[in-house]
């Protein structure tokens, strides 16, 4: 895994069962609520505070990813698209890093697009069958429990930043 995960520069997120369990609660009024999980989130801060850049492609516009990304300080967020696949050829263009320096992390269908584009294709743990038969790894958390944190930290290990993002918790 680490092999792989050398070359990374960039790595994109799909949300719903992803950063989330895949779960979308709406309330009486029509609000979408998500939960994320907040180690996932210190794992994305850890890649980022290190340069290695996130970046999130879903078919879902909400409210609530919204704030999460300000939270996050994630700026690269394709929200509401329907061909993953041409959003990673965006993204490619517009920041200059390769297709094949760049993860991405999925769990259904509408994923699979992106996830050939990438260099390497990440699956969480709970992903559909065909997703996770067609990815070069596959995370022991499922999404929204830890898939993320995990990655992320397989990401800084395998670029040997690991113990440079451990710096700042540390005494």
């Amino acid at each position: 895994m680490s092999s792989l995960l050398k070359q990374v520069k960039m790595l994109v997120l799909d949300v719903d069962g992803v950063l989330t369990d895949g779960r979308i609660t709406y309330t009486d009024s029509g609000e979408q609520v998500k939960s994320f999980l907040s180690r996932d989130g210190l794992g994305i801060r850890m890649l980022m505070d290190n340069r290695i850049q996130v970046g999130i492609i879903t078919g879902r516009t909400s409210g609530a990813l919204a704030h999460r990304c300000r939270n996050l300080g994630i700026d690269l967020v394709f929200d509401g698209i329907s061909d993953k696949g041409a959003a990673m050829d965006q993204i490619a263009v517009s920041t200059g890093i390769p297709l094949s320096a760049m993860a991405f992390m999925g769990d259904d269908l509408i994923d699979l697009p992106a996830m050939q584009r990438a260099g390497v294709a990440v699956a969480v743990a709970d992903a559909a069958d065909e997703v996770k038969t067609r990815a070069d790894i596959i995370t022991r958390a499922g999404g929204g429990k830890g898939a993320v944190r995990e990655i992320c930290e397989a990401i800084l290990k395998a670029s040997g930043l690991w113990e440079k993002a451990l710096q700042p918790f540390l005494p």
